[in-house]
C-alpha cells in the first residue's frame, strides 16, 4: 500500500476505532419496507446501549458516501445499495451522530435515532 493510500486511510481507520459501533441503513428512496411504519417495543432501559445520549444531526449532501465510508462499506456494495443514512455512536462519551441526507423521512430520521439508544436491532 503506498503511502498515500495509507495516509488517506489513516482518519477512517482513527474514526472507526474512536466510534465504538455504528449502523447504516440501505433501501430504495422512497420505498421504506412495511416493517418500519409498524410499532415495536423499545428494549428495556438495561439493555440499552445508552440512555442519556447527545445525538447532533448532520444533514449532508454526499450522505451516501460519508455512511459507506463510516460503515466501512465496500465500494460495489455501496454503489448496488447506497446508504441513506447512518448512526454513529460513541457509548463511553455517551454521544451519536445521526446523518441524513437533505430530505430524509420522519421515518428514517426515527430510525437512526433509535440506533442511536439500541445500536444495532436489525440484524
Amino acid at each position: 500500500m503506498g503511502s498515500k493510500q495509507h495516509h488517506r486511510k489513516a482518519p477512517w481507520l482513527l474514526l472507526s476505532l474512536v466510534f465504538g459501533l455504528l449502523a447504516g441503513c440501505q433501501t430504495m428512496p422512497g420505498h421504506l419496507p412495511a416493517h418500519e411504519y409498524e410499532p415495536f417495543k423499545p428494549l428495556p432501559a438495561e439493555k440499552r446501549l445508552m440512555n442519556d445520549v447527545r445525538i447532533r444531526w448532520e444533514v449532508r449532501e454526499d450522505v451516501a458516501q460519508v455512511c459507506a465510508k463510516a460503515i466501512q462499506m465496500g465500494k460495489e456494495q455501496a454503489y448496488i445499495t447506497p446508504p441513506l443514512a447512518c448512526a454513529v455512536w460513541d457509548v463511553p462519551k455517551q454521544e451519536c451522530i445521526v446523518i441524513t441526507g437533505p430530505k430524509p423521512t420522519h421515518v428514517a430520521l426515527g430510525h437512526e435515532v433509535r440506533h442511536c439508544f439500541e445500536g444495532r436491532f436489525h440484524r
